[in-house]
């Protein structure tokens, strides 16, 4: 097979509904799908084809990000390799991954950071160890992204906005109950709270597009699932967006941009 049909099935796997990439392989693609792929291997043949498709997937999903509209929002979310419980004896990502904890709990594994517009488009992520402070991969994050940027209470540091505004981009987030109260427009407010939309999209990439399971035997794998995951993502047909009109926003008065 080349590496080509190798990428389209893996791709393929995230948007077909199926819980595992076994049951799709062999279930799905095998019986169905050798009119399309003539030179179908068996399964345990095609896992060890998938980690050769690793950087191409990579270098397409960097030449599919979104556009740059001016209004982003930024978050990241843990990716568990494994139950809690099961850390200790955990060896495949060994020394690669780590403790994190969140509102739902402690988590072990990754952390995915994502920037995405306001038309649920991605713009930008990284992968860091689940201990990482939100803040650290920020500036890697938003090179190329002017405008505003939104995000929770972890992504305040004065530092950080400052760093940010010097390259054309203003970060925005909630003020802590100890902070000096700012004035912010009555716009950035409206947006501050249709933050929802990257947690939506984040809660998207886990159940429909599967990047989270605990079934990894290999690092590779779990990197070619996890760019399969956000390339399927990026070509659903329909995204969670704000749906702003750009011709009903210039009848607002100036004061609240």
């Amino acid at each position: 097979m080349s590496l080509s049909e190798v990428m389209t099935i893996v791709i393929a796997f995230h948007g077909s509904g199926y819980r595992t990439f076994k049951e799709f392989y062999t279930l799905q693609v095998r019986p169905h799908w050798k009119k399309a792929f003539p030179s179908l291997v068996s399964y345990n043949r095609f896992v060890e084809l998938m980690p050769w498709s690793m950087m191409l997937l990579c270098y397409f999903l960097q030449t599919r990000k979104g556009e740059v509209t001016g209004i982003s929002f930024i978050d990241s979310t843990p990716i568990e390799v494994c139950c809690p419980s099961r850390s200790r004896s955990h060896r495949v990502f060994e020394g690669l991954v780590g403790w994190g904890k969140n509102s739902v709990g402690w988590h072990y594994g990754f952390k995915l950071h994502l920037i995405i517009n306001d038309q649920g488009e991605l713009l930008a992520f990284k992968l860091t160890p689940r201990n990482t402070d939100d803040r650290k991969p920020v500036p890697d994050l938003t090179q190329d992204i002017i405008g505003k940027l939104f995000g929770d209470r972890g992504y305040i540091s004065q530092e950080l906005f400052e760093k940010l505004d010097e390259q054309g981009l203003q970060l925005i987030t909630r003020h802590k109950k100890n902070m000096k109260q700012k004035l912010v427009k009555l716009m950035d407010k409206i947006l501050l709270r249709k933050r929802s939309l990257i947690e939506t999209v984040n809660d998207q990439l886990k159940n429909i597009s599967q990047i989270e399971h605990s079934r990894h035997r290999s690092v590779w794998n779990f990197m070619v699932n996890l760019f399969g995951g956000l390339i399927a993502y990026i070509y659903l047909p329909q995204k969670p967006s704000l749906d702003l009109e750009p011709k009903g926003l210039p009848a607002l008065p100036p004061a609240l941009f």
